[in-house]
């Protein structure tokens, strides 16, 4: 079986590709501020944390519609999203 982990430099770069889809939307930033409590000051200064890159795969992962859409509008497999969330410091391992 190929091993499907990813180099987390990569899963950060698709959170960013994600949390730069995200804001572009007015209504989806919104939902994403909300889910995470977070302020969009806040979101401006702490962006490429790995916190809140691992709150943006998770926002995704957790709505099919809007994982699917960002994954056909970036050219993604959609699967890439859980592998980067995986990579990335707080995921779920079993």
């Amino acid at each position: 079986m190929r091993d499907a982990r990813i180099p987390p430099v990569s899963a950060e770069i698709t959170a960013l590709r994600a949390l730069a889809w995200v804001v572009t939307d007015q209504d989806r930033a919104m939902r994403f501020l909300a889910a995470t409590g977070c302020d969009s000051q806040t979101l401006r200064q702490r962006a490429g944390e790995a916190e809140v890159l691992g709150a943006v795969l998770d926002f995704l992962l957790d709505d099919e519609a809007s994982l699917l859409a960002f994954a056909d509008e970036q050219d993604l497999p959609a699967q890439s999203v859980a592998l980067a969330r995986f990579a990335l410091p707080g995921a779920f391992r079993r």
